[in-house]
């Protein structure tokens, strides 16, 4: 898919039934859905594609901020029509934005722990972000990358259970986290727009793991005033860890929700 002279790679799409975008958080690409895709693939017609500056998507020719990967979105979502978005991280942030500025083109929005430090400031969680930043820089995006996965996101020896390839993305994207932490708006949210957003948002968060992120996830849904679901001993990475109990908190969210009106 070509936007702006920028190529972006799109999967093919699984299943079939309401168009479902899943949209990836940093470090990774497509393939960090592979699991989840076959259980959401019976009820939904499932789309997966790689961020700009990850994997096989090209970078473009500036330094992309996420309005940038949220019109991303919006032009993927202009060729399928108004789909249901699923997010993990960053990728939750950017589903959220997209809504309450695009709702014409969002059926309805499931958020894994979307970490928007804008509306919660963390400032250890911003401090070990900066460091992490720095290393990448340095060049050690393997040690950078390994730092972040255990001290942020999974707790110490996490590293270790990330599959494979996933480790080898997400070095091989280390760059991609240091464009994120240069955008200023990289971690806010138009809280008004996403409150009157009329379609359904569900907010998912796990109980393992370092704790700043469920404790964000709950305040950003408190913010806007939707529902939250805790998934039983997952981490920051239901999406592998949990994918058929992830899959059927979806199916059965957007089954049993009616679009809202706007306020």
């Amino acid at each position: 898919m070509r936007i702006d002279a920028t190529e972006l790679y799109v999967a093919p799409t699984v299943g079939e039934g309401d168009p479902l975008v899943l949209i990836h958080g940093g470090w990774t690409d497509h393939t960090t859905w592979n699991a989840l895709a076959g259980p959401l693939a019976r009820s939904f017609l499932v789309l997966r594609y790689d961020r700009r500056g990850h994997s096989r998507s090209a970078r473009g020719p500036v330094r992309p901020t996420r309005r940038r990967h949220e019109d991303d979105l919006a032009a993927l979502l202009e060729t399928v029509g108004p789909a249901h978005l699923i997010g993990t991280s960053y990728g939750a942030a950017i589903a959220l934005a997209l809504a309450g500025r695009r709702p014409e083109l969002v059926r309805g929005v499931v958020a894994h722990e979307p970490p928007l430090l804008g509306l919660v400031p963390m400032p250890e969680i911003e401090a070990l972000f900066r460091g992490v930043a720095r290393q990448i820089e340095a060049g050690e995006p393997a040690a950078a990358t390994k730092r972040f996965f255990e001290a942020a996101v999974l707790g110490r020896g996490g590293w270790g259970l990330v599959p494979e390839p996933v480790r080898r993305a997400a070095i091989g994207n280390a760059q991609t986290f240091v464009d994120m932490l240069a955008d200023p708006g990289w971690a806010g949210l138009d809280v008004t727009a996403a409150a009157r957003f009329p379609g359904p948002v569900l907010v998912t968060h796990g109980d393992t793991g370092p704790g700043w992120l469920p404790r964000l996830a709950i305040s950003v849904a408190d913010r806007i005033g939707r529902p939250k679901t805790l998934i039983p001993g997952a981490g920051h990475m239901p999406h592998h860890t949990h994918p058929d109990a992830f899959a059927a908190i979806v199916a059965a969210f957007v089954g049993a929700q009616a679009p809202r009106r706007a306020a």
